[in-house]
């Protein structure tokens, strides 16, 4: 039998399924795959191309079965049968994209090359299981979990899918007689610049858990071209240029040219004859999809991470003013609208990088909406019930980034579908759903009201309904006996800051003088006289000095807690203080809103993928793998926890992940450091809550101590350490751009100074991501979650540490309290104030009654006394200094806890002595670890908040 076959052309679906050559006649003249009737799973690749000319001529004898053709043009799944063994057939494949899906010359096989052509092979598995995987889900019309969020922090994917389709051994077979290690290949690929921090990364840890769960679901982002930023580490500190992960293109994406929708900005609005709303004018762009495969572990399931680039259509070029010579002013609403999906948060100092963002949000939120209700309708065929949207589409808001999708479904729902008010708002507090991630005020958004009536002046109609609507419900509920009680209830809860309440309410609060207290003598007579004269002449002063107006805001966190039928914090300590502090007038009023679902991490990505060693470990000791998909497996690990065979292997693995650092902190920063001596290491955001800054204070301590001590007395009193830091911080933070200087400067003199050798080593790793985490997590054997108790929401990383056997020493604050918990009060070194204190010891420092350590007093002094050099760090110390004042006042409470600090580093130095405690405490931690898996966040997710089965493809 011969065939024509192309296995790489796109489906219907617009991306990558396997077509009959009949469809791409031009490819057909080049190649013929001939399946020997007798010996069917032979394939005699040929091209009109001299193939040794390129140096990777094939001649496979093993490669996919084909089946009928028909079946592989209707989405079969199981169309092609690959042997997991076969690693000729995986040659072909990856041989065939480097000659016909090129994006580099044909000469050579480079390894850029090979990443391209071995990504482009494994995508087309993955196609065929995602069109398989969505045809189900229209077939079945299951309901559907939709996640958006501003950030995705993937990380790399190639050796993720390959492992999770089971396929590493003969990928890394295959890519061995092609010339190249799999490894190697592997690290061509660039992080992708979706995100940040922890938001960005719980989002793609549930995508994985999802998918590998058979969970029907989406994840709706953007595409950002520059990302946040490239961090480069400089004398000055840290410096930004744009990402270039887009440069060399992205195998794993597939522009969808036929999925747009148009989003509108400015404008107005105008009531049309038939009593409808209409939103008009304005400016006008387009949203264009890209899907990125999202693949399950041991599983058909595939899902989709959709991403949105922005632009204008061609029609938008002003063709006349380029050929005038106006070329800038011809490309203007091309750049306007490209611009959007540019760098993830733009600096918002100015209006313009506040519209920006606010740009952002909404393209985010417009263009997945109208995709979702596309898909409903689509299902629902010619019998549309829209009271049933919410039994088909749950909308989970990751933070408040994506608020406005509530008014803008209002708005669909309501201008676009005509609905009425009524069921439109009904519709849309049963769809979505909110998630707060912190209690920090710039993670609870407030928006200006003036922009975003300027920029979506029918979203702030909507949200003055809603505003109005919440005021009545909160008068119904209050009453109006006791007015201060009621207007604090307001105050609090409103959806609009600042804004007037209605005449029929604000009346309630003007406070009437009481006439028959009045006393009309000639002596209070005349002194009233005079004090009306002071205050008309302060009057005539005030009007001179421009008034202080508060301005207009739009509470974005209310608006998500009011429009959404769900909020959950994301660890029980968190989402305590969510009901208690943050959102505690609507908690009383909703209670039965308010959820917890503690954060979890993908095993897959974060223990089998990235520390293979320690995997088979767990493996031989647990019986088996199925710990990958059961966490709960790895509880196993305890009742081993003192066996000299495991703890001999453990220190073996631990030991080798250290060595591979010792090599990577050579090549990025060229300092030499031992891997004998404990890493001790905190990667993060940098930001003043998450106190990299009282990590650096305790190892200028250290340091001094040491400097102060002779060879012998320091080698007894101190355990040899290499301190690694990495995390960008926010290009306009300028209070955490000085945190990393510092860091950068004390490592530059204590890693040059020959009396403190090996003893004491600082490193900061430049342009911290997901793929140098998967490096650092395995062989830390310390790691810092030391952020000001109560501030941070959870944290992801501590559970990374944790399942890797590392050690965590920290605040109760996040899911810190619940590791703590899990891994053993002995096996986390616990210190600092408490988040129930916090409250209390600030205010005891802005009444000047905090005394500060005297060996705080002292690193402070030894900072400035130019030791790490010339550099002024004033502004930073100063603002450990004072008692309150905007920089001062040591808000984040660093001075008080730094006593506690460094002594709890005391007893850590004391237990890594004991190296056999040690390695037990490291074992016992792992096995801790079982809870803080994703899947069982996303069992919970689907369960109690989104409504959703299950359901896997045969």
């Amino acid at each position: 039998m011969k065939m024509a076959y192309c296995a790489a052309t796109a489906s219907s679906r617009g991306g990558g399924g396997a077509l009959p050559l009949s469809h791409c006649s031009s490819i057909s003249r080049l190649i013929n795959f001939n399946v020997n009737s007798k010996t069917s799973n032979q394939l005699f690749f040929t091209t009109t191309a001299d193939f040794r000319k390129r140096r990777f001529y094939v001649r496979s004898e093993a490669t996919p079965k084909l089946k009928d053709p028909v079946a592989v043009e209707q989405g079969d799944a199981s169309r092609i049968e690959t042997s997991k063994s076969d690693t000729e057939a995986v040659a072909s494949r990856i041989t065939y994209h480097a000659e016909f899906t090129p994006s580099f010359s044909p000469e050579g096989f480079d390894l850029p090359k090979a990443y391209f052509a071995t990504a482009q092979s494994i995508r087309d598995s993955l196609i065929i299981n995602w069109n398989a995987t969505y045809d189900m889900y229209e077939r079945m019309n299951v309901k559907q979990a939709y996640y958006l969020s501003m950030e995705f922090l993937q990380g790399r994917a190639l050796l993720n899918a390959i492992g999770n389709l089971e396929l590493t051994g003969p990928y890394g077979e295959a890519l061995s007689k092609l010339g190249h290690k799999l490894e190697n290949v592997v690290s061509q690929e660039p992080d992708a610049a979706l995100g940040n921090g922890g938001l960005g990364r719980l989002a793609s840890c549930f995508l994985d858990s999802l998918a590998t769960l058979n969970y029907p679901a989406w994840g709706y982002g953007l595409r950002y071209k520059y990302g946040l930023f490239k961090q480069l580490i400089t004398k000055e500190g840290q410096e930004e240029v744009a990402e270039n992960w887009l440069e060399m293109g992205n195998p794993w994406e597939i522009v969808r040219n036929d999925i747009s929708y148009p989003i509108k900005f400015y404008g107005k609005v105008v009531k049309g004859s038939d009593g409808k709303k209409r939103w008009i004018g304005g400016e006008d762009i387009v949203a264009v999809a890209n899907d990125v495969p999202i693949p399950g572990y041991k599983t058909k399931t595939t899902i989709n991470l959709r991403l949105w680039d922005t632009k204008v259509p061609s029609s938008d070029f002003d063709l006349s003013a380029f050929n005038s010579g106006e070329h800038t002013k011809a490309c203007e609403s091309q750049a306007d609208a490209e611009k959007i999906c540019y760098v993830l948060y733009p600096g918002d100092d100015s209006l313009e990088g506040k519209t920006l963002r606010l740009k952002q949000q909404y393209t985010l939120c417009s263009a997945s909406l109208q995709d979702i209700i596309k898909s409903f309708e689509k299902r629902c065929g010619d019998n549309v019930l829209w009271k049933e949207f919410p039994e088909k589409v749950a909308v989970q808001m990751n933070d408040t980034h994506p608020t406005l999708c509530i008014p803008e479904l209002m708005r669909i729902l309501m201008d676009l579908k005509g609905i009425s008010w009524k069921e439109a708002w009904d519709i849309t507090q049963r769809t979505v759903a909110y998630t707060n991630h912190t209690v920090l005020p710039e993670a609870l958004e407030k928006w200006s009201l003036e922009l975003m009536q300027k920029l979506l002046p029918r979203h702030v109609e909507i949200i003055e309904m809603i505003d109005e609507e919440l005021i009545n419900q909160i008068v119904s509920e209050f009453g109006k006996s006791d007015p201060e009680l009621l207007e604090s209830k307001l105050n609090a809860m409103r959806i609009l800051e600042n804004v007037e309440l209605p005449s029929s309410i604000a009346d309630l609060f003007i406070k009437p003088k009481d006439i028959s207290t009045l006393d009309t003598s000639e002596e209070v007579c005349n002194k009233a006289d005079e004090e009306d004269d002071i205050v008309e002449k302060k009057e005539k002063e005030m009007l001179q000095k421009p008034a202080l107006i508060p301005p207009k805001l739009i509470r974005m966190a209310n608006l998500c807690v009011v429009g959404g039928h769900v909020v959950n914090g994301v660890a029980a300590i968190h989402s305590e203080i969510v009901k208690e502090e943050v959102f505690n007038d609507f908690y009383k009023l909703w209670p039965e809103k308010f959820q917890n679902k503690t954060n979890g991490v993908t095993p897959r990505r974060w223990i089998y993928y990235c520390n293979p060693d320690l995997s088979k470990i767990i493996t031989k000791w647990t019986g088996g793998d199925d710990w990958v998909l059961n966490t709960e497996k790895l509880a196993e690990l305890r009742k081993f926890a003192d066996n000299e065979d495991l703890q001999s292997e453990w220190k073996a693995a631990k030991r080798s992940n250290k060595i591979k650092v010792v090599s990577f902190i050579k090549e990025k920063t060229g300092y030499s450091v031992s891997p004998d001596a404990m890493f001790d290491i905190q990667v993060k955001r940098i930001h003043e809550y998450k106190r990299q800054l009282l990590n650096i204070l305790g190892i200028v301590y250290r340091y001094k101590k040491m400097k102060e001590m002779t060879p012998v007395e320091r080698k007894d009193k101190f355990t040899p350490r290499v301190c690694i830091f990495g995390g960008k911080a926010f290009a306009t933070y300028a209070q955490a751009k000085r945190i990393v200087k510092l860091i950068t400067d004390v490592g530059a003199t204590i890693n040059h100074d020959p009396d403190i050798g090996d003893l004491l080593k600082v490193v900061f790793v430049p342009d911290y991501n997901v793929s140098v985490a998967e490096l650092l997590i395995p062989a830390s054997e310390l790691s810092q979650h030391i952020s000001t108790a109560g501030m941070e929401a959870s944290g992801t990383s501590n559970m990374k540490f944790s399942m890797n056997g590392c050690i965590l020493i920290g605040t109760l604050d996040g899911a810190n309290v619940e590791i703590r918990e899990e891994v053993g009060e002995d096996n986390f070194f616990l210190f600092g104030a408490r988040a129930n204190q916090i409250a209390r010891l600030r205010k005891e420092r802005a009444q000047g009654k905090f005394i500060p350590d005297p060996r705080f007093e002292e690193v402070k002094e030894y900072i400035r006394s130019g030791v790490f050099g010339a550099y002024n760090y004033e502004e930073l110390m100063g603002s450990l200094e004072g008692n309150e004042g905007f920089g001062r006042g040591d808000y984040f409470l660093v001075g008080k806890d730094f006593p506690s600090y460094i002594e709890c580093q005391e007893k850590v130095d004391e237990a890594y002595r004991d190296q056999k405690r040690w390695t037990r405490m490291s074992i016992l931690n792992a096995a801790g670890s079982y809870k803080f898996s994703s899947d069982r966040t996303i069992h919970e997710y689907a369960r109690e908040i989104w409504n959703i089965e299950p359901l896997q493809l045969p």
